[in-house]
């Protein structure tokens, strides 16, 4: 047995190490090759977030144990890419727009990110070049400024464009130095004084296990542990990480009804991809203020994605939303964190990973790189679903609910000073194998990994579904324990086209 990073993970979310032994691992050699340990990080998170799954299942169960746990290296190598799977009718999506890129400066490089349109024309608009400008001519009012200066010109007119920095360099930036005395998963303790779960379904408002009228325990029709059957998610993100955390909830049973802003489209493909599991509805938070009250009087789990400060205005605060509901789970993922002087901007993974030294890492002498997938977005996804699985069982236990934070940059340092170098697979007895269930007083550490094929076709993780979107080809989701759900239950529907209530 070996302290694996999932034990680290498992305890920065308060799980008991008892459990750990009923993690089995198939290591497949070619998974998330990188100069950087992404296929720990990759596995730790992926394991983590079904260890709490088969947990907070076997509570609302009532088993005597909790299901048996496996991580699959292909499983998770194709779902940290599922985007790149996608294929709508045949048609590949494109995920990075022609302006989102590494552009040389006068004295190294920067990266910009334009995916979307109001970003492109902040972007434009700071570097003083028409609305059509292409990348030719992004390239050359580039060439002859410094990396910095363009960095904080571009954040100042609400773009995003973050310049190339060595981990020694971030280690030593004020927001690095900010997220160095923070933990990866950061949690605020107790969401007020409620009582337990019934004691929300008394004031007229439901819970796990003390929901009225609707009758839904943890497992489906067919006999599938669904740890988050009935639980219902308020989905305020966008993009990849938070979205990934809430298709996760889906996947568990969780009624997660995302809620977007109608004057900020989101991307259909990007949709598409984190879609699954979900319903979707538009809501202006100023005009529709009553609908979104009713919903969320009513939630169990308020998910935020947006950059910290941006709902305050609302009252939307993680701490806000923690006073007025009582027993009430909040997550909040960022790309900087919710605190030094990056905490109010924007970002996104392949940014941080700039920032913090990772394009350097993954790199060489002439060009920066990148990982082999935005595992920060990936990664801290799962963790982010991991926490809330974690602190729901911690309601059913004690009766409250609590905060988490997680930031992509926080993932990022992880992952270059915190994982550590793996050793490669071996041929190691796995003692999951034969079925039989281990001794939780044996050991409190995850088995070592059994050797499986080299990763080198996504094809037995990937599968073909019809939807409102069309034929879908999609990766499967990577998080799997003995019992439970081996898909979703419906396909993503069209984005902002679903009525604003629970089911």
């Amino acid at each position: 047995m070996t302290h694996t990073p999932m034990a680290a993970v498992w305890e920065e979310l308060g799980g008991d190490p008892a459990l750990l032994p009923g993690v089995s691992t198939v290591a497949r050699a070619g998974a998330l090759e990188a100069a950087l340990p992404v296929r720990a990080l990759a596995r730790a998170c992926v394991g983590a977030c079904a260890l709490a799954a088969a947990e907070l299942g076997a509570r609302r169960a009532g088993l005597a144990r909790v299901p048996r746990v496996g991580v699959d290296d292909g499983a998770v190598a194709t779902a940290f890419v599922s985007e790149r799977h996608l294929r709508i009718d045949g048609r590949a999506p494109l995920n990075f727009a022609p302006l989102s890129r590494f552009w040389r400066t006068a004295d190294g490089w920067v990266r910009t990110h334009a995916n979307y349109p109001h970003h492109r024309a902040r972007l434009l608009r700071a570097l003083g070049a028409s609305d059509d400008a292409g990348p030719e001519d992004v390239a050359a009012l580039l060439a002859g400024r410094s990396a910095r200066e363009i960095e904080e010109t571009v954040y100042a007119a609400g773009g995003l464009a973050v310049a190339l920095r060595t981990p020694k360099e971030w280690a030593a930036h004020a927001q690095g130095l900010a997220l160095a005395e923070h933990p990866l998963i950061e949690w605020d303790g107790s969401a007020g004084r409620g009582g337990p779960v019934g004691a929300r379904a008394s004031a007229g408002q439901d819970g796990p296990g003390g929901r009225r009228g609707r009758g839904l325990g943890p497992l489906s029709g067919g006999g599938e542990l669904l740890p988050a059957a009935g639980v219902r998610v308020l989905d305020l993100t966008r993009v990849i990480a938070g979205p990934v955390a809430t298709r996760t909830l889906a996947l568990l049973g969780a009624d997660v009804l995302r809620v977007d802003a109608p004057q900020l489209p989101e991307d259909p493909d990007a949709h598409a991809d984190t879609g699954f599991g979900k319903r979707s509805t538009l809501l202006d938070l100023a005009a529709d203020r009553r609908a979104f009250d009713e919903l969320l009087a009513s939630a169990d789990v308020v998910v935020t994605g947006y950059r910290p400060g941006a709902l305050d205005r609302f009252g939307l605060s993680p701490e806000a939303l923690a006073e007025r509901y009582p027993g009430l789970v909040v997550a909040q993922v960022s790309a900087w964190g919710a605190y030094g002087p990056w905490g109010g901007r924007r970002g996104f993974d392949s940014l941080v990973q700039v920032a913090t030294g990772i394009a350097v890492a993954e790199g060489s002498p002439e060009r920066p790189g990148a990982l082999p997938a935005q595992a920060l977005d990936h990664g801290t996804g799962y963790l982010l679903a991991a926490a809330v699985l974690r602190a729901l069982t911690e309601r059913e236990e004690r009766g409250h609910g609590r905060v988490v934070r997680l930031a992509l940059a926080r993932t990022a340092m992880w992952l270059t000073d915190g994982i550590g170098r793996e050793e490669g697979p071996g041929a190691v007895p796995d003692p999951l194998a034969s079925g039989a269930v281990p001794d939780p007083s044996a050991s409190s550490a995850v088995a070592d990994p059994l050797a499986g094929e080299p990763y080198d076709r996504p094809d037995a993780w990937l599968s073909e579904r019809a939807g409102p979107v069309g034929l879908l080809a999609h990766a499967l989701p990577p998080v799997s324990f003995a019992g439970g759900p081996a898909d979703w239950s419906r396909p993503p529907g069209r984005w902002g086209t679903d009525p604003a209530r629970w089911t």
